[in-house]
C-alpha cells in the first residue's frame, strides 16, 4: 500500500468500512455503505491513519463529531450513538490495519 495514492486509499478504506461497520437500530443492522456514510467516515478517519494516532478514544471522538439526521431531519444524533460496541471495535481494527500498511 505504500505506493497507493490518497484517492485510492480513501476509496478502499471507505469500501472496507462500508462493508463491515453498521448502525444498529432496533436490532436491525444498517451498514454504513447502505446509509451512505462510509465515504464521510473514511475521510474523517484518514488523518488519524496518516498521523499514526488511531486509538479507540480518538475514533470515538471523531464518530461523536459526525451528525446523523434521523426522522426526516427532525432529530440529529452523533454517529457514535448509533454504532454498537462491536461495530466500533471493527472500525478501530480496520483503521489499525490501514495504519500498519502505510
Amino acid at each position: 500500500m505504500p505506493n497507493t495514492n490518497t484517492t485510492e486509499l480513501l476509496e478502499a478504506l471507505a469500501a472496507e468500512i462500508g462493508a463491515n461497520v453498521y448502525i444498529d437500530v432496533a436490532k436491525w443492522h444498517l451498514y454504513l455503505s447502505d446509509a451512505k456514510l462510509h465515504t464521510l467516515v473514511a475521510e474523517q478517519m484518514y488523518p488519524l491513519i496518516t498521523s499514526h494516532s488511531v486509538n479507540e478514544d480518538r475514533v470515538i471522538e471523531v464518530l461523536a463529531s459526525i451528525p446523523v439526521k434521523i426522522g426526516g431531519g427532525k432529530r440529529e444524533l452523533s454517529l457514535s450513538d448509533l454504532l454498537p460496541l462491536q461495530s466500533q471495535v471493527n472500525l478501530v481494527d480496520i483503521l489499525e490495519e490501514y495504519q500498519r500498511k502505510i
